[in-house]
């Protein structure tokens, strides 16, 4: 690929021709199809809290510059998470469906929960970690095919952050696979290929939970011991909850913890690819890593958008905001803000302020596990600049059909060694 490739992704003339009033980027297809870049650059400069009148999902104002994205993020006091209120996505939670999950709650719940769980990622576990995913990396690494064509996203991303996941919750290793297929019904669009309807995803996931509780039922029976799953069982804040926001932490852990690094482990590799410069530079000087890897995941922004509620009105970025209104905080558009990102539309791997992105969000709700996703893009990039002298992404890849998480299905490349 070259550099040409990225102008792709500028100006699309239906972006600009429908009318303001009518613009809705939440529409799944423009991610599935890498056509949503020019909806939010317009709104960026036109009507940066836009509000969406209709719609597959409701009306709802959509927040698409850094600062005002940053305002709505770290005010948990205005602008709610709690799953009773419709959650933390675009899509309200089913009245009869519903997942509590920690980071759907409000203070002092959220804080409480999210405690429990923190020592997993605290620096002395991610040290000791550390030797564990470098060897699984390399392992993983040292089995591609060299000359060959195969799919990046099931070799490597996928494989990868689901041994990392059974690792975290000590699942059975044997059955790891269930991880990642629970945490990509969770996400999907009911018009993609993995479900077909709301019933289909509660039917899977109360699998899921069936799952999880002989596991809870083992674990709180046995001594606590450092995984997460002991780790809910035995702490204080947790150790009482509903099935349903068992299930829903759950959820919580595993999309976390499974979408968000795999997806950025197969779009650091595209981007390189998009941008060649940037992978000679990265070639030329192996310390760029550090740099690297917080760009990718701003490039990449995993995690679109977010959602809160307003609790009382409010006014933003000049506009009346109502009680009860829907507020969608668009990451993928403020992370490409060069207002407040120099050269935004840009992927530059050795950025003066690299970690200056949304992608983990801001405020209580900050992602606990950022250290570890940075921690094992750092390990794999580490290892494939010991392995590779380049690898080549061979054709256009196959991303997710959801507005939700920014991902591949499919990720075709080639080693040249």
């Amino acid at each position: 690929m070259s550099d040409a490739t990225v102008t792709l992704e500028r100006p699309g003339a239906e972006a600009y021709s429908i009318p303001l009033k009518d613009l809705d980027p939440a529409q799944p297809s423009l991610f599935k199809n890498n056509a949503i870049w020019p909806y939010f650059e317009r709104l960026r400069n036109e009507d940066p809290v836009h509000f969406v009148e209709g719609g597959d999902f409701g009306p709802y104002w959509a927040v698409t510059k850094y600062n005002d994205i940053m305002a709505v993020d770290t005010n948990h006091g205005v602008f709610s998470s709690d799953s009773g209120l419709g959650g933390i996505t675009i899509r309200n939670q089913v009245s009869d469906f519903q997942l509590p999950m920690f980071i759907a709650m409000d203070q002092p719940k959220h804080d409480a929960q999210r405690k429990v769980v923190s020592p997993i990622v605290a620096p002395n576990n991610l040290a000791a970690l550390e030797g564990l995913i470098r060897e699984r990396t390399a392992a993983v690494l040292d089995g591609l095919p060299i000359g060959e064509t195969f799919n990046w996203v099931e070799r490597v991303s996928k494989d990868l952050t689901t041994k990392m996941l059974a690792t975290l919750f000590d699942f059975p290793w044997e059955d790891r696979a269930k991880l990642t297929y629970w945490s990509d019904v969770a996400t999907a669009d009911i018009n993609g290929p993995l479900i077909s309807s709301m019933d289909e995803r509660r039917e899977i996931l109360m699998e899921c939970a069936e799952y999880f509780t002989r596991l809870w039922n083992e674990r709180v029976n046995s001594e606590p011991k450092g995984d997460l799953i002991s780790m809910l069982a035995h702490g204080d804040a947790t150790r009482n909850m509903e099935p349903m926001e068992y299930l829903g932490n759950i959820i919580l852990l595993i999309v976390g913890g499974n979408d968000t690094t795999r997806n950025s482990m197969s779009g650091g590799l595209l981007a390189l690819n998009e941008f060649p410069a940037e992978y000679a530079k990265l070639k030329a000087d192996h310390s760029l890593v550090s740099s690297l890897v917080p760009e990718i995941i701003r490039w990449q922004t995993p995690l679109a958008h977010m959602r809160r509620t307003a609790l009382e009105d409010v006014e933003l970025g000049g506009k009346q905001i109502k009680k009860g209104d829907k507020v969608v905080m668009w990451y993928v558009s403020g992370n490409r803000d060069s207002d407040v990102i120099e050269n935004a539309d840009q992927f530059i791997i050795d950025r003066a302020r690299p970690r200056q992105h949304l992608s983990f969000g801001f405020g209580i709700h900050r992602c606990v596990g950022n250290r570890l996703a940075e921690m094992q893009l750092q390990i794999l990039w580490e290892e494939i600049l010991k392995r590779f002298e380049d690898i080549e992404v061979v054709g256009e890849p196959g991303r997710v059909l959801s507005n939700f998480v920014k991902g591949f299905e499919t990720l075709l490349v080639r080693i040249n060694k």
